[in-house]
C-alpha cells in the first residue's frame, strides 16, 4: 500500500516542484519487522537545470537499486546530497533501525558513513534484480520484485516473524521514541526512560543501529528545527531552542547551520 506522508528530513522539499517526486510503500507483513518502507523517487529533469537534493539523514540503513550498480547505504552521520540531472528513477528499502543487522556478520558500526556495493553483501545475483526493478513500470510491481529477493536473502534463522531477534524491535521502539519526542535531550535520561543502562544502551546503538544514542538524539533535534522552519511562519528562535533543550538561540543556530549550512532563520525565508 502506497503511504501517504513524506518522510522528514527531506530538506527544502518543494524548492523544485515538477522536478522529481517521491512515493512510499508499505512493507509486506513478513518483512515487516525488517523494513520501515519502500521508496521510489522520479526526476524528469531533460528541459531543467540539474537540481541538488539534501536530505537531513536519519539512523537507518538503506538498500537502493540505482544506475550503475545497487548499494547499500549505511547511516550517513553528514546531510546526505544527490544531483538530479536528465531523467530517471531509483528504488530503495528504508530499513528499520536495527534491521539490517541480520544481514551482517559484525555490527552496523562497520557500514557507518560508508557505500558498499550491494553484491559485496548479497552476491553478484543482486544486479540482475536491480535491471528487474529498474525496467518494470508498475511502482506495486517493483515492490513484489524486491520483496521476494528479499525473502531469498533473510538469513536463516530469521526466516519469519516468530524466530525475529527481539533485540532489532527494542532497538527499534528506543529510535522511534527519540524521533518522535525532540524534547528528549540527553542519553542519561533517554535511559531512564526506557529503562536501559547508558552503557548497554550505547553497545545496542553501536551494534545495531550505526551511531551512538546522542547522535540520533541531535539529529531528531535537527529535524524538528528543519521542519517547524519549512512550515512555519514567524518563529520564536529563542523559546523553540528552550523548547529543544539548547542552551540558547546562538547555541541552536550554530547546531544547525554545521549540519544543513544554512543559519534557520534564513532556511525558513527560502
Amino acid at each position: 500500500m502506497r503511504l501517504p506522508y513524506r518522510p522528514r528530513g527531506v530538506l527544502r522539499a518543494g524548492v523544485a516542484p515538477g522536478a522529481w517526486d517521491l512515493s512510499l510503500y508499505e512493507p509486506a507483513a513478513d518483512l515487516a519487522p525488517f523494513v520501515e518502507y519502500h521508496w521510489i523517487v522520479r526526476w524528469d529533469l531533460r528541459e531543467r537545470a540539474p537540481h541538488r537534493q539534501k536530505v537531513l539523514s536519519h539512523p537507518n540503513v538503506h538498500v537502493v537499486f540505482e544506475h550503475p550498480r545497487p548499494a547499500v547505504y549505511g547511516v550517513v552521520r553528514h546531510v546526505f546530497e544527490r544531483e538530479l540531472s536528465g531523467a530517471g528513477h531509483v528504488f530503495g528499502v528504508r530499513f528499520r533501525a536495527g534491521g539490517f543487522r541480520p544481514f551482517l556478520t559484525g555490527p552496523v558500526a562497520e557500514l557507518t558513513d560508508r557505500v558498499p556495493p550491494a553484491a559485496d553483501l548479497f552476491g553478484p545475483d543482486v544486479s540482475a534484480v536491480c535491471d528487474r526493478v529498474l525496467g518494470t513500470v508498475e511502482e506495486c510491481d517493483r515492490v513484489t520484485i524486491v520483496e521476494s529477493w528479499l525473502r531469498g536473502v533473510l538469513p536463516a534463522p530469521a526466516a519469519g516473524p516468530t524466530d525475529v531477534d527481539p533485540t532489532i524491535a527494542e532497538v527499534a521502539t528506543i529510535v522511534e521514541r527519540i524521533t518522535t519526542n525532540p524534547n528528549l535531550f540527553r542519553v542519561d535520561d533517554l535511559a531512564d526512560e526506557v529503562g536501559v543502562p547508558v552503557r548497554r544502551l550505547q553497545r545496542l546503538f553501536a551494534e545495531y543501529v550505526g551511531v551512538g544514542p546522542k547522535w540520533v538524539l541531535r539529529r531528531a533535534r535537527l529535524q524538528e528545527v528543519a521542519e517547524r522552519a519549512e512550515h512555519g511562519a514567524g518563529i520564536d528562535w529563542a523559546a523553540l531552542a528552550a523548547d529543544l533543550g539548547y542552551a540558547d538561540q546562538a547555541h541552536l543556530t550554530r547546531d544547525f547551520t554545521a549540519a544543513v549550512g544554512t543559519a534557520p532563520g534564513r532556511y525558513a525565508r527560502i
